[in-house]
Order: C-alpha cells, then structure tokens, then sequence
C-alpha cells in the first residue's frame, strides 16, 4: 500500500509541473492586459507601463512563470491582482464549497446508479434496455440545461428550494443540504446513468462466472450471492467509474457554480479568467490538479481494499 501511494506521489509531481505551465502558456493567450484593466480608464499610459513593470508583464513569459515558481517554492501562490487577497485564503475560503458540491454529486451518482445497475441485472432484457436508454439520454443532457430547469421548477413554481447561494454548514446544516439538493441534483444525472450502466454490465458478467453457479448448487442464498459475493466482484470497474465521475464533477462544477450562484473555485475561476488575474488562474489550477491526484489516490486505496491482489500487482 505503501509502495504504491509513493509511486503516486511522486508522479504527481511532475503533473503539476505540467498543468501549470500549460496553464500559464493558454492565460497568456486571452485577450486583453491585466494593467490596463487593473489601472482603470482614467489610467495614462504611463501609469499602465508602470503597473506592468510591477506586476512583471514587460518580461517574457518565462521570465513571468518563474517568479511564480519561486513564490510557490517559498509556500506562496501569490497575491490577487484585482483585490489583493492571498490567493491561498481566497482558495482556501472557497475551497469546501466545490468540494460539497463535487462530492455530493459523485456520492450520489454512486449511490443510485448502483441500485439502478443491481437492479435492472437481475430484472432482466427490457430493464437493460430501459437502462441503456436512460444512460444515453442522461449523457446527453447538459448539467446546465438540467440546473435552469431544476430551478424553474422546483424554486420558481412550487418554491420548495432556493434557487441560488450558498449557507456555509457551520451557520446552518439545514440551510447547507437546501442551497446544494439543486445542484448536486443537477450535476450527477450524467453520472446516474453511467454508474448504472457500469454497474448492470459488471453484474451480469460475474453472475455468469462458473463459481456463482457453484454458490446456488450449495444452497447458498440469492440476496447473499447478489450483495456479498457478485457486487463485490463488480466494485473495480464501478469504482474506476466513480473516480472518472469525480473528476469529470470538477469539471462540471465552473458551470454549475456559475447557474446556481455558488461562491466555489469554479466561479472564482471564471472571474479571474475575465480579468486576467494571473496567480488567481494558477491557482485554482494547482487546487484542480491537486484534488485530482487525492481522487486517484482514493481510487488506488479502494482497489486494495476491494481487491487484496492489487497489492501485488
């Protein structure tokens, strides 16, 4: 176990080194000059060259991303150039936010789409169908569509949810669960559906295998066989979904943010995006990449759990 989170860590090393040069590269394409926006329309254009002398953009970009580099290299992504905040504690602060909402949506895609996948295995031909069906339409519909429809409904019409916002956990769990049911709701649809599609293949395929056969000629009975012994067969290849849908929900949460108002790093990204704040971009990169890398290991920790063979492999 040990081995292998080590050879994680250590990629991720150089994963990160490559999501923030990319990065860096494709912000300094966007349109527009982060000192002129910064100094304001009644800036001169001498006070425009010396904001920028400041803030480093005369100089190359390379010449840029090191001075970056070094301030991550001494536990600093920087200072936001719109407000001068700490780009860790402006992170930091919105940091749970995606993290409710991202979990949120994965725990229950997992959750339903595996009831949904037991379910439709054991019920036979029409319900697999119904199922492939249901996970075509499901991959198709946009989170964001789902969201505004979500909100026409169940908040303009019968007014049961709000529509938009955020209550922190500490100042209400009750006001917590109500501004997420939405978008949670929204952006683990696609994920429903794959996760029970995922889940009805991997079933019917070990309940086909010779020893579940053995299983039922000694008695053994069929709740058992279908929770105990065939569900945790099915587990890698659900998991590996789930870990795909994770990602997939970081993703999915800079739209879903934005539909429901949410004051997430995805949001936070958008702005920033809009106005070229440099360490602000890199920052929500690096949060990005990171809890990428916490996902998979996640996923590798599952997998030995699940499957004490991983171990050796």
């Amino acid at each position: 176990m040990k081995r292998i989170l080590m050879r994680r860590l250590l990629l991720s090393v150089p994963l990160l080194f490559v999501v923030s040069v990319v990065v860096f590269i494709l912000q300094s394409l966007i349109p527009g000059d982060a000192a002129s926006q910064l100094a304001g329309l009644q800036a001169t254009r001498g006070d425009v060259l010396r904001l920028r002398q400041q803030l480093h953009l005369d100089e190359p970009i390379w010449a840029q991303y090191w001075h970056w580099l070094n301030g991550v290299f001494h536990g600093s992504l920087g200072t936001s150039l719109t407000n001068k905040e700490a780009v860790t504690t402006a992170l930091s602060t919105r940091l749970p936010v995606t993290l409710s909402l991202v979990l949120g949506a994965t725990i229950l895609a997992t959750v339903l789409g595996v009831v949904l996948g037991v379910i439709s295995s054991r019920a036979g031909s029409l319900a697999g169908r119904l199922v492939d069906l249901l996970s075509i339409g499901g991959l198709a519909v946009p989170s964001f569509w789902l969201g505004l429809l979500l909100i026409s409904v169940m908040s303009v019409q019968l007014g049961l949810l709000p529509a938009t916002g955020y209550v922190k956990l500490g100042d209400s769990p009750n006001g917590w669960a109500r501004s997420l049911v939405l978008p949670v709701t929204a952006l683990a649809l696609g994920g429903v559906t794959a996760i029970a599609k995922q889940t009805r293949e991997a079933m019917l395929d070990v309940l086909r295998r010779p020893y579940i056969d053995n299983l039922r000629a000694n008695g053994v009975p069929e709740r058992r066989i279908v929770f105990k012994h065939a569900l945790r067969s099915a587990a890698i290849p659900i998991c590996t979904m789930s870990s795909i849908l994770l990602v997939g929900a970081l993703g999915g949460s800079v739209v879903i943010e934005q539909v429901f108002g949410l004051p997430g790093l995805g949001s936070l990204a958008v702005s920033a995006t809009g106005s070229k704040d440099i360490p602000v971009i890199q920052g929500v990169a690096v949060y990005f990449t990171l809890l990428v890398v916490a996902a998979n290991l996640l996923t590798d920790v599952a997998y030995v759990l699940i499957d004490p063979r991983v171990r050796a492999s």
